[in-house]
Protein backbone atom coordinates (compact mmCIF):
# COMPACT_ATOMS: atom_id res chain seq x y z
CA UNK A 1 0.00 0.00 0.00
CA UNK A 2 1.40 3.31 -1.02
CA UNK A 3 1.55 5.52 1.63
CA UNK A 4 0.23 9.25 1.30
CA UNK A 5 3.08 11.30 2.73
CA UNK A 6 6.65 9.71 2.51
CA UNK A 7 10.24 11.45 2.20
CA UNK A 8 9.61 12.46 -1.22
CA UNK A 9 6.81 14.97 -0.60
CA UNK A 10 7.22 15.48 3.45
CA UNK A 11 7.93 19.30 2.86
CA UNK A 12 4.60 19.95 0.96
CA UNK A 13 2.68 18.29 3.91
CA UNK A 14 4.65 20.97 6.08
CA UNK A 15 4.20 23.68 4.45
CA UNK A 16 0.66 23.38 4.20
CA UNK A 17 0.51 22.22 8.20
CA UNK A 18 2.46 25.51 8.60
CA UNK A 19 0.80 27.56 6.37
CA UNK A 20 -2.98 26.59 8.06
CA UNK A 21 -1.19 27.25 11.67
CA UNK A 22 -0.06 30.85 10.61
CA UNK A 23 -3.92 31.71 9.88
CA UNK A 24 -5.49 28.93 12.70
CA UNK A 25 -3.55 31.02 15.14
CA UNK A 26 -5.60 34.30 14.61
CA UNK A 27 -8.51 32.13 14.61
CA UNK A 28 -8.15 30.34 18.12
CA UNK A 29 -9.20 31.67 21.11
CA UNK A 30 -8.27 29.73 24.20
CA UNK A 31 -8.83 30.75 27.68
CA UNK A 32 -7.31 28.84 30.66
CA UNK A 33 -8.88 27.53 34.03
CA UNK A 34 -6.53 26.25 36.62
CA UNK A 35 -3.17 26.46 35.59
CA UNK A 36 -0.76 26.65 38.75
CA UNK A 37 1.91 28.39 36.39
CA UNK A 38 4.61 26.19 37.84
CA UNK A 39 8.34 25.89 35.84
CA UNK A 40 9.36 23.81 35.61
CA UNK A 41 6.74 21.46 35.13
CA UNK A 42 5.39 18.65 32.83
CA UNK A 43 2.24 19.26 31.09
CA UNK A 44 0.30 15.49 30.70
CA UNK A 45 -2.57 15.39 28.19
CA UNK A 46 -4.23 12.77 26.59
CA UNK A 47 -2.55 12.36 22.80
CA UNK A 48 -6.65 13.24 21.60
CA UNK A 49 -5.77 16.64 23.18
CA UNK A 50 -2.13 17.43 21.81
CA UNK A 51 -3.01 20.42 20.44
CA UNK A 52 -4.26 22.32 23.71
CA UNK A 53 -0.61 22.90 24.18
CA UNK A 54 -1.39 25.69 21.88
CA UNK A 55 -2.96 27.26 25.02
CA UNK A 56 -0.18 28.03 27.15
CA UNK A 57 1.80 30.94 27.58
CA UNK A 58 5.26 31.49 27.37
CA UNK A 59 5.88 28.86 24.47
CA UNK A 60 9.43 29.35 23.57
CA UNK A 61 9.84 28.12 27.20
CA UNK A 62 7.32 24.73 26.33
CA UNK A 63 9.18 21.54 24.81
CA UNK A 64 6.83 19.62 23.44
CA UNK A 65 7.63 15.54 22.94
CA UNK A 66 7.47 14.81 19.39
CA UNK A 67 7.79 10.92 17.91
CA UNK A 68 10.47 10.44 15.33
CA UNK A 69 8.05 9.17 12.93
CA UNK A 70 7.36 10.79 9.50
CA UNK A 71 4.03 12.19 10.64
CA UNK A 72 6.08 13.57 13.72
CA UNK A 73 8.08 15.02 11.82
CA UNK A 74 5.30 17.09 10.09
CA UNK A 75 3.87 18.01 13.55
CA UNK A 76 7.26 19.21 14.31
CA UNK A 77 7.40 22.05 11.78
CA UNK A 78 4.32 22.64 13.00
CA UNK A 79 4.74 22.95 16.41
CA UNK A 80 7.92 25.39 15.79
CA UNK A 81 6.45 27.77 13.47
CA UNK A 82 3.81 28.87 16.41
CA UNK A 83 7.02 28.90 18.82
CA UNK A 84 7.23 26.27 20.53
CA UNK A 85 10.71 23.69 21.07
CA UNK A 86 10.28 20.49 20.37
CA UNK A 87 12.16 17.39 21.27
CA UNK A 88 12.40 14.06 19.18
CA UNK A 89 11.61 10.77 20.54
CA UNK A 90 9.57 7.49 21.91
CA UNK A 91 9.35 4.59 24.28
CA UNK A 92 10.33 2.71 21.48
CA UNK A 93 12.90 4.42 19.39
CA UNK A 94 16.56 4.16 19.83
CA UNK A 95 16.68 8.04 20.78
CA UNK A 96 14.44 7.01 23.68
CA UNK A 97 17.26 8.01 25.53
CA UNK A 98 18.71 10.96 23.97
CA UNK A 99 15.26 12.60 24.29
CA UNK A 100 14.74 11.64 28.22
CA UNK A 101 17.98 13.25 28.64
CA UNK A 102 17.29 16.44 26.73
CA UNK A 103 13.83 17.22 28.46
CA UNK A 104 15.93 16.61 31.96
CA UNK A 105 18.09 19.20 31.18
CA UNK A 106 15.44 21.76 29.70
CA UNK A 107 13.34 21.32 33.10
CA UNK A 108 16.66 21.53 35.09
CA UNK A 109 17.51 25.07 33.16
CA UNK A 110 13.86 25.94 34.26
CA UNK A 111 11.78 25.43 31.38
CA UNK A 112 8.66 23.26 30.64
CA UNK A 113 7.76 19.65 28.95
CA UNK A 114 4.76 18.63 27.02
CA UNK A 115 4.02 14.79 26.29
CA UNK A 116 0.94 12.74 25.43
CA UNK A 117 0.61 10.09 28.14
CA UNK A 118 -0.82 7.36 25.94
CA UNK A 119 0.80 8.19 22.84
CA UNK A 120 2.66 8.09 20.04
CA UNK A 121 0.28 4.96 19.06
CA UNK A 122 -1.63 4.16 22.31
CA UNK A 123 -3.74 2.76 23.62
CA UNK A 124 -6.23 4.62 24.13
CA UNK A 125 -6.04 6.97 27.32
CA UNK A 126 -3.57 4.18 28.57
CA UNK A 127 -1.23 6.54 31.02
CA UNK A 128 2.76 5.25 29.48
CA UNK A 129 5.33 5.36 32.16
CA UNK A 130 7.39 8.29 30.38
CA UNK A 131 6.05 11.27 32.14
CA UNK A 132 6.17 9.13 35.66
CA UNK A 133 9.76 8.47 34.90
CA UNK A 134 10.80 12.05 33.98
CA UNK A 135 8.75 13.79 37.40
CA UNK A 136 10.99 11.33 39.21
CA UNK A 137 14.28 12.02 37.97
CA UNK A 138 13.71 16.05 37.36
CA UNK A 139 11.68 16.73 40.50
CA UNK A 140 8.97 18.62 38.42
CA UNK A 141 5.39 18.15 38.82
CA UNK A 142 3.04 16.60 36.35
CA UNK A 143 0.12 18.94 35.34
CA UNK A 144 -2.71 17.50 33.72
CA UNK A 145 -4.67 18.98 31.19
CA UNK A 146 -7.49 18.82 28.35
CA UNK A 147 -9.06 21.26 26.20
CA UNK A 148 -13.03 21.50 25.41
CA UNK A 149 -15.23 23.07 23.06
CA UNK A 150 -18.78 22.31 21.35
CA UNK A 151 -17.83 25.43 18.52
CA UNK A 152 -19.07 23.33 15.23
CA UNK A 153 -15.58 24.25 14.26
CA UNK A 154 -14.10 21.88 16.65
CA UNK A 155 -13.72 18.91 15.20
CA UNK A 156 -12.72 15.05 16.30
CA UNK A 157 -10.95 13.65 13.49
CA UNK A 158 -11.57 9.69 12.87
CA UNK A 159 -8.35 8.69 13.84
CA UNK A 160 -6.98 6.06 16.36
CA UNK A 161 -6.80 8.87 19.13
CA UNK A 162 -9.89 11.34 18.56
CA UNK A 163 -7.77 13.84 18.04
CA UNK A 164 -9.29 17.45 18.42
CA UNK A 165 -8.80 20.07 16.22
CA UNK A 166 -10.15 23.76 15.69
CA UNK A 167 -10.26 24.35 11.49
CA UNK A 168 -12.10 27.98 12.04
CA UNK A 169 -13.25 30.18 14.19
CA UNK A 170 -13.19 28.20 17.63
CA UNK A 171 -13.79 29.49 21.73
CA UNK A 172 -12.10 26.99 23.34
CA UNK A 173 -11.36 25.98 26.97
CA UNK A 174 -8.25 24.80 28.82
CA UNK A 175 -8.60 23.02 32.05
CA UNK A 176 -5.47 22.18 33.94
CA UNK A 177 -5.59 20.01 37.14
CA UNK A 178 -3.44 19.46 40.81
CA UNK A 179 -0.03 19.59 40.40
CA UNK A 180 1.30 15.84 41.09
CA UNK A 181 4.83 15.43 42.32
CA UNK A 182 6.70 12.18 41.92
CA UNK A 183 8.68 10.65 44.70
CA UNK A 184 12.26 9.72 43.56
CA UNK A 185 11.76 5.92 45.42
CA UNK A 186 9.26 4.49 43.48
CA UNK A 187 7.99 1.11 43.53
CA UNK A 188 5.82 -0.84 40.96
CA UNK A 189 2.86 -0.38 43.09
CA UNK A 190 3.29 3.53 43.34
CA UNK A 191 4.28 3.70 40.06
CA UNK A 192 0.55 2.18 38.73
CA UNK A 193 -1.03 4.51 41.58
CA UNK A 194 0.36 7.80 39.91
CA UNK A 195 -0.33 6.44 36.46
CA UNK A 196 -4.30 6.20 38.02
CA UNK A 197 -3.86 9.50 39.32
CA UNK A 198 -3.38 10.84 35.91
CA UNK A 199 -5.35 9.05 34.44
CA UNK A 200 -8.26 9.92 37.35
CA UNK A 201 -7.42 13.58 37.21
CA UNK A 202 -7.65 14.02 33.34
CA UNK A 203 -11.05 11.90 33.49
CA UNK A 204 -12.15 14.48 36.16
CA UNK A 205 -11.16 17.72 34.06
CA UNK A 206 -12.56 16.06 30.77
CA UNK A 207 -16.08 15.44 32.82
CA UNK A 208 -15.64 18.98 34.33
CA UNK A 209 -15.34 21.09 31.25
CA UNK A 210 -19.01 21.02 29.38
CA UNK A 211 -20.18 23.03 32.72
CA UNK A 212 -16.82 25.14 32.21
CA UNK A 213 -17.49 25.65 28.86
CA UNK A 214 -20.95 26.93 28.84
CA UNK A 215 -20.28 29.41 32.09
CA UNK A 216 -17.58 30.89 29.70
CA UNK A 217 -19.60 31.10 27.11
CA UNK A 218 -22.70 32.71 29.17
CA UNK A 219 -20.20 35.31 30.42
CA UNK A 220 -18.55 35.63 27.33
CA UNK A 221 -15.07 35.64 28.31
CA UNK A 222 -13.28 35.20 25.15
CA UNK A 223 -14.98 38.43 23.83
CA UNK A 224 -13.36 40.07 27.56
CA UNK A 225 -10.18 38.72 26.83
CA UNK A 226 -9.73 40.46 23.43
CA UNK A 227 -10.75 44.10 25.02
Amino acid sequence: MVRLVNRDNIKIFKNILIAYMQVQKHLTHIIEFGNPYIKPCIYAMWHSDQFAIYGVENKSEVNFLISTSIDGDIVAAGCESLGFKTIRGSSKSRGAVEATMQMLEKLNAGECVAITVDGPRGPFHSVKNGAIKLAQKSGAPIVPMVWYSTDKMFFTLPSWDKMTTPIGYAEIVNLYGEPIYVPEELDDEKLKEIKNQIKESLEALQKKAPDVFREAKKNKLWKKKKV
